[in-house]
C-alpha cells in the first residue's frame, strides 16, 4: 500500500526500510547469493577433509623421494666450492717444488761453511800476511767480506775445541734414564729454545759483521769489535749444545724398545696443524711459514744424519742396523710431509689463497740468489738465508764436525787420501748445487717478470734526505759491468761504496700484494700520508724468519 504522506512504499511489516535493491539483468538475486555461498563452504569443507585425509607415511616418503632441485640456480657457489677442491688437489706439488727448492738453498749455505769459507779464510790469511810486500794501497787491510769470513772461521774453529769438553755418551745416558713425559717435555722445550735462541743469534753476528767492518774514524773504535766477539762464541756455541741435546733425545727415541717416544715425538707434529690452521693468514705471513717449515725439514735431515752416524758406530758400521734404523726414518720424513701439506692446504682453503703464491715465493727466494751475485749486493747469500728461513748452519756445522770427527777414526795414508777425495766431493757437490740454483733462479725470476729489478734497483729514502738526490748519486755509483755483447754480469766481486752513500736496497714492486692486505691493495697509490702509515709495511723481500712474532692473528 503507499503512505499518504510520502508516497513511499512499505514493507509487509510496515517498516519504513527500503527493500533490497531488485537484481539487475545478468545479476544472481539475494537467494542465489545465499546458496551459491553454502555451495562454496560445504565444497571446502570436503576439500579439506580430503587433503587431512592425503597426509600420509607413504604421500611424504613418495614425496622426498621424486623431489628435485637444480645446482645451476647457484651457479657461482658451487664453482667457487670446485675452485677450493682442486687448490686443495694442487697444494700438494707446489708447497713439495717449493720444498725442494728451499732445500737445496740450506744445502748450499750449509756446504758453504765446509768448501768454500775455509778456502776463502785461507786466501784472506795469504792476502793479509802478503800485504806488507805489496804496499797498503787502501785504507782498509782486508775487504768487509773478508773479515767476515775471518769471523765466521774463527768462531767456527773456537766452537769446534770448546765442543770437545761436552760428553756425549754421558749426555745420552742422562736423556735416556729419564721418563717418557719428561723426555716429551724437554723436546718440545728444546723446539721453542731453537726459534727463540735463532732469532737472537743471527741478530748477534749481524751486530759482529756490522761492528767489525763499519768505517771507524778512531782506532779505539775497533775495541768495541771485542765483546761482540765473545758474545758470537757464546752464542754459537750455546746453540750447538742445544741442537746436541735435540739430537741426542731423537736418538733415545730411536733406540727405545716399544718406541713410544718417537710416536709421541711425531705426534707432536700433528698438534702443530691445531695451533696454525685455524688463524687468520695474509700472503706475508704464509710466505714466513713456508721458510720456516723448509728451516725445519732441512734440520730434522741433519738430525736424522747425526743419530744414524751415532748408531752406526755402536754398532761397528754393520750395514744392516741402517735396514733396522730405515723404517724409523722413513716415518720421521713421512709424517713432516703430511703435516705440511695437511697444514698448508687447510690454510690456504681458510684464508682464500690460491695455490699460485708458492710459486711467488719462490721466485722471491731466487730473487735473493740471484742479486747476491750482483756487485752492489749488500750481503753474503748464506747470510740472507739466515735470516730469510731463520736457518743459521755454523752452529749446526759444529755439531757435525763433532759428530764425524768423534764417530770416524782417521788412521794412516790411505784414510788421509780418502778424507782429500771426500773433501773434493764436497766443493764439486756444492759447485753443482750453486749451478743448477743460480740457472733455476733465473729462470723463476724472468717467469715472475723480476728481472728488471735486479738491474734498476729502488732506492730507500734515508733519513733527513730526499730519494731525489740518492737518484743522482745511485746513477753515478751504481757499478753495474756490462759486456761488449750488452750481458749484464752478476758474478763479481762486490764495489766498495763511500762512507756517506746511502745504502741501496733491492726491492720487487712484483710481491708488493703479497705484503698488503686484500682491502689495501686498490689504495697503494693514494697521497704520501697514507705511504707514511704503511711504512711499517715491509716489503717481501725484507720478510725475514724473525719477524714471525709480529703476525696478525684475528
Amino acid at each position: 500500500r503507499q503512505d499518504s504522506g510520502r508516497g513511499e512504499p512499505k514493507t509487509l511489516w510496515g517498516s519504513s526500510e527500503p527493500r533490497p535493491p531488485a537484481a539487475g539483468p545478468g545479476q544472481p538475486s539475494p537467494q542465489q547469493r545465499t546458496e551459491t555461498l553454502g555451495f562454496y563452504e560445504s565444497d571446502r569443507g570436503r576439500k579439506k577433509k580430503r587433503s587431512l585425509s592425503d597426509l600420509s607415511l607413504l604421500r611424504f616418503i613418495s614425496a622426498e623421494l621424486t623431489r628435485g632441485y637444480f645446482l645451476e640456480h647457484n651457479e657461482a657457489k658451487y664453482t667457487e666450492r670446485r675452485e677450493r677442491v682442486y687448490t686443495c688437489m694442487r697444494i700438494p706439488k707446489e708447497l713439495e717444488k717449493l720444498m725442494f727448492f728451499g732445500i737445496f738453498l740450506c744445502l748450499d749455505a750449509f756446504l758453504y761453511v765446509f768448501t768454500l769459507l775455509p778456502l776463502r779464510v785461507f786466501l784472506a790469511m795469504f792476502r793479509f800476511i802478503t800485504l806488507p810486500c805489496y804496499g797498503l794501497r787502501d785504507r782498509r787491510l782486508l775487504q768487509p767480506a773478508q773479515v767476515c769470513d775471518m769471523l765466521k772461521g774463527v768462531i767456527l774453529v773456537i766452537c769446534y775445541f770448546m765442543m770437545h769438553y761436552v760428553d756425549y755418551s754421558m749426555m745420552y745416558h742422562l736423556i735416556r734414564g729419564q721418563s717418557v713425559i719428561k723426555l716429551y717435555i724437554i723436546y718440545n722445550m728444546l723446539e721453542v729454545a731453537d726459534r727463540l735462541i735463532s732469532s737472537f743469534g743471527q741478530d748477534i753476528l749481524d751486530a759482529l759483521y756490522w761492528t767489525a767492518t763499519e768505517p771507524k774514524e778512531r782506532k779505539r773504535a775497533h775495541i768495541g769489535v771485542i765483546p761482540h766477539f765473545f758474545m758470537a762464541v757464546f752464542y754459537v756455541f750455546l746453540h750447538a749444545i742445544l741442537i746436541m741435546v735435540q739430537a741426542t733425545t731423537l736418538n733415545v727415541a730411536f733406540n727405545s724398545h716399544n718406541k713410544s717416544l718417537l710416536t709421541i715425538m711425531m705426534s707432536n707434529n700433528f698438534v702443530e696443524i691445531k695451533g696454525s690452521v685455524f688463524k687468520k693468514f695474509e700472503k706475508n705471513n704464509l710466505f714466513q711459514m713456508s721458510n720456516s717449515d723448509i728451516k725445519e725439514r732441512f734440520t730434522n735431515y741433519v738430525l736424522l744424519l747425526i743419530v744414524c752416524l751415532r748408531n752406526m758406530e755402536q754398532f761397528s758400521w754393520n750395514p744392516d742396523h741402517f735396514w733396522v734404523l730405515f723404517p724409523d726414518v722413513c716415518m720421521v720424513v713421512a709424517s713432516e710431509i703430511a703435516v705440511d701439506i695437511v697444514k698448508h692446504a687447510f690454510i690456504t682453503k681458510f684464508n682464500d689463497i690460491t695455490a699460485d703464491v708458492y710459486s711467488e715465493y719462490r721466485a722471491s727466494l731466487a730473487f735473493d740468489l740471484v742479486s747476491s751475485r750482483q756487485k752492489n749486493a749488500y750481503t753474503d747469500y748464506s747470510d740472507s738465508v739466515s735470516r730469510r728461513m731463520g736457518f743459521i748452519p755454523l752452529p749446526l756445522a759444529v755439531l757435525l764436525i763433532r759428530v764425524v770427527t768423534s764417530s770416524i777414526k782417521v788412521q794412516g795414508v790411505l784414510a788421509y787420501v780418502c778424507v782429500v777425495l771426500f773433501y773434493c766431493g764436497l766443493i764439486s757437490l756444492k759447485v753443482l748445487n750453486s749451478i743448477v740454483l743460480l740457472g733455476k733462479s733465473c729462470q723463476y725470476v724472468k717467469e715472475a717478470k723480476m728481472e728488471e729489478k735486479l738491474f734498476n734497483p729502488v732506492l730507500t729514502a734515508t733519513p733527513g734526505k730526499p730519494a731525489g738526490k740518492q737518484q743522482g748519486t745511485f746513477k753515478s755509483t751504481q757499478g753495474i759491468s756490462t759486456d761488449e755483447n750488452g750481458s749484464t754480469s752478476v758474478t763479481n766481486q762486490p764495489v766498495h761504496q763511500k762512507e756517506n752513500m746511502p745504502s741501496l736496497l733491492v726491492t720487487s714492486n712484483s710481491d708488493q700484494f703479497l705484503t698488503t692486505p686484500d682491502g689495501e691493495e686498490k689504495d697503494i697509490s693514494q697521497d704520501s700520508s697514507e705511504l707514511k702509515h704503511r711504512s711499517a709495511k715491509k716489503d717481501l723481500l725484507e720478510i725475514d724468519r724473525f719477524t714471525i712474532c709480529g703476525n696478525r692473528i684475528d
